[in-house]
């Protein structure tokens, strides 16, 4: 219900388009998004972490997210290396879908070279699609997380592991959390009635409990 209200609400804040909102997200069912990704349409996964577009602006940059993301245990892909095709998806903004802007991976306490472990023996990882299109600019982060398993099970989601990433992810997230220089306070909400709950429309037909957790970063 919150969700719903919520949603309502920022959408009919929507009087100048293309302008920059001072709001949280927008509901993309609004303005014909989704809140499951095309993974293997027409199945997707669930973006189930929203950063909030009230964050700090540098948070909602590309370098800002990475900075955030190793501050909390995650970075940029092996060596590089990204094995298989981008996830889209269309987060109601005007956009239409679009690429992610980057996937990201447990780093096992090494930003350099952890996540090359985590290719290897599995773990958390998230992809980063960014709502900013003329029709709903919020800036707002929408994260497709998941737990997968490892290199030999060619890297599938793990039992539950939509919520599973999801609860670990925010649990690294909460709080105080420092990197490069820069110091972040989180804090967590979470919002029922944005994704389903169940197995309909989500990939690999893993069940998931329909929560998306909004955080709010704050740079101190």
């Amino acid at each position: 219900m919150f969700s719903n209200l919520l949603a309502g609400l920022l959408f009919g804040t929507l009087s100048v388009r293309g302008a920059a909102l001072s709001v949280a997200f927008v509901n993309p069912a609004l303005g014909g998004g989704s809140m499951l990704d095309l993974a293997a349409p027409p199945l997707g996964e669930p973006l189930n972490v929203i950063i909030s577009g009230l964050s700090s602006p540098a948070v909602l940059t590309d370098a800002g997210v990475l900075n955030f993301a190793q501050a909390i245990g995650f970075s940029t892909e092996c060596l590089g290396i990204h094995i298989g095709a981008p996830q889209s998806a269309n987060l109601g903004d005007g956009n239409g879908s679009v690429n992610q802007t980057v996937e990201l991976r447990q780093d096992f306490g090494n930003s350099a070279l952890g996540t090359c472990l985590e290719s290897l023996i599995g773990g958390n990882h998230f992809r980063v699609f960014r709502q900013n299109g003329p029709s709903a600019n919020t800036g707002a982060l929408f994260l497709a997380v998941s737990k997968e398993e490892d290199a030999e099970e060619n890297h599938t989601i793990v039992p539950d592991g939509y919520d599973v990433g999801r609860n670990e992810f925010v649990a690294s997230a909460v709080g105080t959390t420092s990197n490069n220089g820069v110091t972040y306070s989180t804090v967590a909400q979470n919002i029922s009635g944005l994704l389903p709950v169940g197995t309909a429309g989500i990939n690999h037909d893993i069940a998931i409990d329909g929560i998306v957790t909004l955080l709010t970063v704050t740079i101190q």
